[in-house]
């Protein structure tokens, strides 16, 4: 019988370049998903199709794949997701997979952790085993590393999974503690893409995510979560993911206690750090939070991993498309780019679909 699955992007709202260092973050799961029809097998082949993209992926279950190599490239997660849950002794009976999606690619909405969510679900399914939150999350991460060699954090995959509908979450990336927060309907949430694609493979991120470790070393901790303000005082990077986990914390308490002024002035600052102590934002990203802010909104920055890709922004609900229609116009002028602009809203974590 075929079933289906969903697993939604997610915007981080504040928590930029710290999930790796064990910080907290503020994110939410999006009305953009992935979504895939498995059709069971018994032959241990998985064979899998996208409707975004050519060629058709497959492979046997049975016998040893290097996701790495798999071609066509769109692929290789789903080979990565199959070759992490062989490790942990879960081998699917083998499935047909078609992929649907409506989440924009290289936009740092988080496209490829959803992808690796679905297909993880998908696969544990074929194979008869059901995951926690947390296991599920940590095949997904894995399996990215081995795909695309990029070495994220958890935040992307846990928030897929784990968010409720019309909650933002707190999540601790140490413990993956995770508090849900409601979402003011005062208040609506605008991502704007600059126009500029945005890789994390063979881009600066990666470098930023070593200096910061090697930051850390410099000053004796394991993880930059353990350093203190006065001992990154003169470390760029480590100055901003310490003083990025208390901005988190600040903004979480803002909306345990309704205090919606405080929260556009802690992404503005957020955008300001990324910027100038991590380095990660570029020209065209800088420029839309201006015209955002000046269009209206309460506050935004970059979202994902920087280099390109997505603002988020907060602004009030009654005036959400105004302001996103002011600062798309006033952005084309400005950065002479073409913004695509989306009014998400918190949605569920990933599961299945009932038929």
């Amino acid at each position: 019988m075929t079933r289906s699955f969903r697993a939604p992007g997610r915007v981080n709202l504040i928590g930029g370049q710290v999930d790796y260092h064990e910080g907290f973050v503020v994110s939410m799961a999006i009305d953009r998903d992935v979504v895939v029809r498995a059709r069971p097998r018994n032959d241990g082949v998985v064979s899998a199709r996208s409707a975004e993209f050519a060629g058709t992926v497959s492979f046997d279950t049975r016998a040893p794949v290097e996701a790495a190599r798999v071609e066509p490239a769109w692929g290789r997660p789903v080979a990565a997701v199959a070759q992490v849950l062989a490790e942990r002794g879960i081998r699917p009976a083998g499935a047909d997979l078609a992929y649907e999606s409506s989440l924009p690619t290289g936009a740092g909405l988080s496209s490829s952790a959803a992808f690796e969510v679905v297909t993880t679900l998908a696969l544990a399914d074929a194979a008869g085993a059901a995951l926690a939150t947390s296991d599920a999350a940590r095949v997904a991460q894995r399996a990215e590393l081995l795909a695309l060699g990029v070495p994220c954090g958890i935040q992307d995959q846990f928030t897929s999974l784990a968010a409720h509908a019309g909650h933002v979450m707190l999540l601790d990336c140490r413990t993956l503690a995770v508090e849900h927060l409601a979402l003011p309907d005062t208040l609506a949430v605008l991502v704007v893409h600059s126009g500029v694609a945005r890789t994390l493979e063979g881009s600066p991120w990666v470098a930023r995510r070593a200096e910061s470790f090697e930051a850390a070393k410099r000053l004796g901790v394991r993880v930059l979560r353990d350093a203190t303000a006065t001992q990154v005082e003169h470390e760029p990077r480590a100055r901003h993911v310490v003083n990025e986990i208390a901005r988190v914390l600040a903004f979480a308490d803002a909306l345990r206690h309704g205090d919606v002024d405080s929260l556009g002035p802690l992404l503005l600052a957020s955008h300001a750090s990324s910027r100038d102590d991590m380095q990660v934002s570029i020209p065209e990203l800088d420029t839309l939070v201006e015209c955002l802010v000046d269009a209206g909104a309460l506050g935004a920055r970059l979202t994902g991993g920087g280099f390109g890709g997505c603002v988020v922004a907060l602004a009030p609900a009654v005036s959400a498309h105004a302001v996103l229609d002011r600062a798309c116009a006033a952005y084309r002028v400005r950065a002479g780019r073409e913004p695509t602009a989306w009014l998400v809203r918190p949605s569920q974590g990933a599961g299945a679909l009932v038929s």
